[in-house]
């Protein structure tokens, strides 16, 4: 009998920690899943501002920093303010920032906090359209998405 009772106790067991293992996968999953909800929520804030030529608005998916990396045609860009100060050198007006689009290609985690980007950019504009490619790494600055360096081309 003590034999039977021991053996319904390790059963039982097992299924406890078995239950406990599927939960805690959800929780991560759920988690992953919400933070690319958040990521897409960012970018698609910047796609709005941008083709309102806010590209104030634009700037606020972007760590507020002087250690934000921007690295695109023109080389290497570091900090916020300066990455504002070209952006709005090279868009000057509506007919410069025109309407933006981005396809995403891929989101992966890279670690607990953040993730990269990988997708293209379509800027349908009046003087001329643009498009091109990116990378951006997303990392989460007090509880906020923000992006901490992009590679645009």
């Amino acid at each position: 009998m003590k034999k039977i009772f021991l053996l319904l106790c390790f059963v039982i067991s097992l299924s406890c920690i078995s239950q406990e293992s599927s939960e805690v996968s959800k929780v991560i999953s759920t988690t992953e899943a919400e933070d690319k909800t958040a990521i897409l929520a960012v970018m698609k804030l910047q796609e709005e501002a941008w083709s309102a030529n806010d590209l104030e608005g634009f700037m606020k998916g972007y760590w507020k920093n002087d250690s934000l990396k921007f690295y695109g045609s023109s080389g290497l860009t570091k900090g916020w303010q300066q990455t504002l100060d070209n952006y709005k050198k090279g868009y000057p007006t509506k007919e410069h920032s025109g309407t933006l689009n981005f396809k995403i290609n891929d989101i992966s985690k890279i670690d607990e906090g953040s993730y990269w980007v990988m997708g293209e950019y379509y800027l349908k504009r009046s003087v001329g359209d643009a498009n091109g490619v990116f990378i951006i790494i997303f990392k989460k600055i007090e509880g906020v998405w923000k992006i901490v360096a992009d590679m645009s081309c």
